[in-house]
């Protein structure tokens, strides 16, 4: 077993995470107002929707007996950090298997990665599409190791995100919608399940396809509610896609909220959200909380390879 009441001190997590009111004139002028239940503080590199969801499979690893985490990721993965984070804390060895070739020197994420002890391992795009994940590892890295998904979602990732909406219970009046960023469904689906059917929930897709709402779907086991809807119309061209009308966003925003957002996720389901509220496409008398799920590791590794003639430097860096 794991005592988190003893690394929750140990490591500092603010958990539960605070929620702070976002007020600006628009809000105010469509009578609405908004939270932001502040994920990204809880660690400043297992922050967000990666505590959440890595939670509950560190306590299953350690009920395996599993001394090693293996997971996938791309070069700039919230993930991988993450996972890297959490098993050097909690005392697992970490392999992180990598789309993409080997480059040198390594970017912020990997770099943050192997500081933390993670193995690399490099997989060809070609290869690294093959869906059966779990073979994939066991031929990659034999030896015995507790498997997480990429992205980390899977049933005890969603118990993990569960207790995003049993915190925010406890600390303000049940909010009208709970509006929050969509990758791999995880988060969004555990949201779903811990609210049973209370309450409105929005996602904002980063990716460009529609699919997500079909794997939502599976991951609530085709439970049959009718509170929630994910938006695809705010993905910015793509997955790790940005313009400089996002980027804008994200400077203009931390400069008057001092809240930090990453242009993956989070900058663009605040964004879109925002877009909602001005054509009226949520009430007047609203209360919306946004989830901001972390990732802001990734704002380094995005000002890196932004090289700052063709795109702004994002500010408020976690670092």
């Amino acid at each position: 077993m794991i005592d988190f009441q003893y690394y929750n001190k140990r490591l500092g997590l603010q958990l539960p995470s605070p929620i702070q009111q976002v007020k600006m004139p628009l809000l105010e002028n469509k009578g609405i107002q908004l939270f932001i239940k502040r994920e990204d503080l809880i660690h400043p590199e297992i922050s967000g929707n990666k505590w959440r969801k890595l939670k509950y499979n560190l306590l299953e690893a350690k009920r395996q007996a599993q001394k090693t985490l293996l997971t996938f990721g791309g070069a700039y993965s919230n993930h991988i950090a993450a996972t890297a984070a959490a098993g050097y804390h909690f005392g697992f060895n970490t392999v992180g298997i990598i789309r993409g070739e080997r480059t040198h020197p390594l970017n912020p994420t990997l770099s943050l990665a192997t500081s933390y002890g993670m193995k690399l391992i490099y997989l060809d795009r070609s290869s690294y599409r093959n869906t059966n994940r779990r073979e994939l590892a066991t031929q990659l890295y034999p030896q015995a190791h507790y498997f997480i998904p990429e992205g980390g979602t899977n049933t005890f990732a969603l118990k993990g995100c569960q207790e995003i909406v049993e915190e925010s219970m406890n600390q303000m009046q049940t909010p009208d919608y709970y509006a929050l960023a969509c990758g791999t469904g995880g988060t969004i689906a555990g949201i779903i399940q811990a609210l049973n059917g209370k309450s409105k929930v929005i996602g904002f897709s980063a990716l460009k396809s529609d699919f997500l709402i079909q794997e939502v779907k599976q991951l609530i086991n085709y439970q049959q509610y009718d509170n929630w809807s994910i938006n695809t119309a705010f993905h910015f061209g793509g997955y790790a896609k940005t313009t400089p009308q996002l980027i804008q966003f994200i400077n203009e925003f931390y400069n008057e909220h001092y809240i930090p957002l990453e242009p993956i996720y989070t900058a663009k389901a605040l964004f879109g959200l925002l877009q909602l509220v001005e054509k009226k496409e949520i009430k007047k008398g609203t209360n919306i909380l946004f989830i901001h799920t972390g990732g802001l590791q990734g704002i380094a590794g995005f000002n890196e390879s932004a090289k700052m003639g063709r795109q702004i430097k994002i500010i408020g860096d976690f670092h």
